[in-house]
């Protein structure tokens, strides 16, 4: 009698399980979303959408074209000499910047 319990709980367990998957076309639009960059969505920081800001000179608006690019919800420049905090923040972008304001990388944190 235990293993046929052991068995219904395991298929509840699946059932469960299959019901919170998703299709991945949840958009309803054909698939357009697709072309759409994933890391928008999920409000972390992915540097590799910010990158195109290396070697150009810091900007408020290079600063939020890097924000929305990486799907960051916060983003800050950061020069040689600057005071900053050192704890880890999976929503944040930095852009790393030279003396002349030039932007040498990009990171998150």
């Amino acid at each position: 009698m235990s293993c046929m319990r052991a068995s219904s709980v395991t298929l509840l367990a699946i059932l469960a399980l299959a019901g919170c998957a998703s299709s991945g076309n949840g958009s309803g639009n054909g698939g357009a979303a697709s072309a759409a960059p994933a890391v928008a969505s999920d409000g972390r920081c992915h540097a590799e959408g910010a990158q195109f800001a290396v070697g150009k000179p810091a900007s408020p608006q290079l600063l939020e074209q890097a924000r929305t690019g990486s799907g960051s919800q916060i983003a800050r420049i950061l020069k040689p000499h600057d005071v900053v905090t050192l704890e880890y923040r999976s929503d944040r972008v930095n852009l790393n910047a030279d003396d002349s304001g030039t932007i040498t990388r990009v990171n998150c944190g």
